[in-house]
């Protein structure tokens, strides 16, 4: 069994663990972090298959974004069943862990990038002298273009169904008419009222 298997499978096991950990621990902060483990696991595994590209989008979308809106939600939930939520060193040793797992997985990818260098590993962006981001874009746009677009037409339809079901209308709450709001008159929000003038009135 050569390196890149044994890497291969280590982070697969790395990436199942984490991935259940994210639906099985109580605590969302732990939850949380399980969840950016398994982001950076599955970056690996792409970066493992020399798809760097996409590697760094998983990171920078997921990891830099998608993580901090998880964050923001768990903050303003303000979770009761956390009697130890004070402190930043309540959660530190569970990040220790996932920063030394993290780290792992980095050097270990650096020592197969470079067993791969030597050779015997098909690399269809090299054969065609093009960067990996150059590659994908052409063979996305070109080849998968409809696959494409039926993905985001599927994002699209599931963004308007995600706000029509959290749409509610309560009786104490305020929402906003966009068609009252665009009738609206000039007439219906200013008041023009005739002041007398006070420049006759003696000045103290």
């Amino acid at each position: 069994m050569s390196f890149e298997v044994l890497l291969f499978y280590v982070l697969a096991v790395v990436l199942v663990a984490a991935s259940l950990a994210v639906v099985t621990l109580r605590n969302p902060v732990h939850c949380a972090l399980s969840l950016v483990l398994t982001f950076f696991t599955c970056a690996c595994l792409w970066l493992l298959l020399r798809a760097e590209f996409l590697a760094i989008a998983l990171v920078l979308v997921y990891v830099g974004a998608v993580m901090v809106l998880f964050l923001f939600v768990v903050m303003m939930l303000d979770i009761k069943s956390l009697p130890d939520r004070e402190g930043f060193t309540t959660y530190l040793p569970a990040g220790l862990v996932v920063a030394a797992i993290m780290l792992i997985e980095l050097i270990g990818l650096m020592g197969a990038r470079k067993l791969m260098q030597g050779g015997g590993v098909r690399d269809a962006a090299a054969e065609q002298g093009l960067s990996n981001t150059e590659w994908l874009g052409r063979v996305l746009f070109s080849d998968y273009i409809l696959p494409f677009e039926i993905a985001a037409v599927i994002l699209t339809v599931a963004i308007v169904a995600a706000v029509a079901l959290t749409l509610r209308h309560r009786p104490n709450l305020r929402t906003q008419d966009p068609a009252k709001q665009s009738a609206t008159r000039r007439e219906d929000r200013v008041r023009l009222v005739d002041l007398p003038s006070s420049s006759g009135s003696k000045q103290p």
